[in-house]
C-alpha cells in the first residue's frame, strides 16, 4: 500500500506504523500501479486532486474520497471525466483530532460508510469502493444519494459542529478562567477543537442545507429564551424533557 502526505513527518510515521508499505514523494507517484486510490484530505484539496490525478490513474483504477460533503465532490469528478471511475465515500468515524497521530488500527472497523455514485458512471466504481470498505476495513458501507447525504449530514454533523464553534466563540469572548469550565462546557465545545481548514471547506460547500438547519436551531433558541423570559416552568420542563428523551434515545 503506497501513501503520500504533504507532511513528510506524517508519511514516515505511517510507514513506521506499517499503515503503508511504501512512501511516495508526490501524489502522482502515489497512484502509480494502484487499483484503488483514496483521497483523505479536506474537500477543497480533494477537488484539486481529482483534477490533477485523473490523468495519472492506471487503466481501470477507481478513485474515491472520504469527505463529509458529497455533491461538490461528485460534481468535480464528473467535470474531470471520471464518472465511470469515481464513487464518493464518507466514513462516520471522525473525531476532533486530525493527522496520522489521531489514527487507530480499529478506527473504521464497524463504522457506517456512506457511498455515493455518479448517475452517469454506472455502479462499478461504487461496488469497488463498497467492497474495499467492507472487506478490507470491516466497515458497513451504505449506498446513498449525494443530495440526500448532504441534507442529512447538515443536521447530524455540520450543525453540531457549527454550534460548537459558535458556543466556543461566545465563551472565548467572555474571557473566563479555564478552571471555571466543567465537563459540560468541555463536552459541548469538543468539536470546536477540530481542523478549521477542513471545516471551512465543509461548511461553505454545504451552506444551503446548513443555513436551513441553523435557522431552525435559531428558532429553538428563541423558544427557550421566550420560556425563560415568561418564567414558564411547565413549558420549560416540557422543552427540556423532550430534548433529554431525544438525547437518551441516541444511546439505546
Amino acid at each position: 500500500m503506497v501513501g503520500y502526505s504533504p507532511s513528510r513527518a506524517e508519511s514516515v510515521e505511517a510507514l513506521k506504523a506499517t499503515a503503508i508499505t511504501e512512501m511516495a514523494d508526490t501524489p502522482g507517484r502515489a497512484v502509480r500501479g494502484a487499483d484503488l486510490v483514496v483521497l483523505a484530505v479536506p474537500p477543497r484539496a480533494t477537488t484539486d486532486l481529482i483534477g490533477r490525478l485523473g490523468p495519472a490513474l492506471e487503466p481501470g483504477a477507481v478513485l474515491t474520497d472520504v469527505c463529509s460533503v458529497k455533491q461538490p465532490i461528485l460534481a468535480r469528478a464528473s467535470e474531470a471525466g471520471l464518472a465511470a471511475r469515481f464513487a464518493g465515500g464518507h466514513p462516520l468515524a471522525g473525531t476532533h483530532d486530525s493527522g496520522f497521530s489521531a489514527a487507530r488500527p480499529d478506527r473504521l472497523r464497524g463504522c457506517v460508510v456512506y457511498v455515493c455514485e455518479l448517475a452517469d458512471g454506472g455502479d462499478k466504481p461504487a461496488r469497488a469502493v463498497m467492497g474495499f470498505w467492507r472487506e478490507v476495513l470491516e466497515a458497513e458501507p451504505i449506498l446513498i444519494d449525494a443530495a440526500a447525504h448532504d441534507r442529512q449530514l447538515a443536521w447530524t454533523s455540520h450543525l453540531p459542529q457549527a454550534v460548537a464553534y459558535a458556543l466556543a466563540h461566545a465563551l472565548a469572548e467572555r474571557r473566563l478562567g479555564g478552571a471555571s469550565f466543567g465537563s459540560g462546557a468541555r463536552d459541548t465545545t469538543r468539536l470546536a477543537a477540530s481542523s478549521s481548514e477542513m471545516w471551512v471547506d465543509i461548511l461553505l460547500m454545504n451552506q444551503p442545507a446548513l443555513a436551513e438547519a441553523l435557522e431552525q436551531t435559531g428558532a429553538a433558541l428563541a423558544e427557550l429564551r421566550s420560556l425563560l423570559a415568561a418564567g414558564d416552568a411547565v413549558g420549560l420542563e416540557r422543552y427540556l424533557s423532550a430534548a433529554r428523551e431525544f438525547r437518551r434515545g441516541l444511546d439505546r
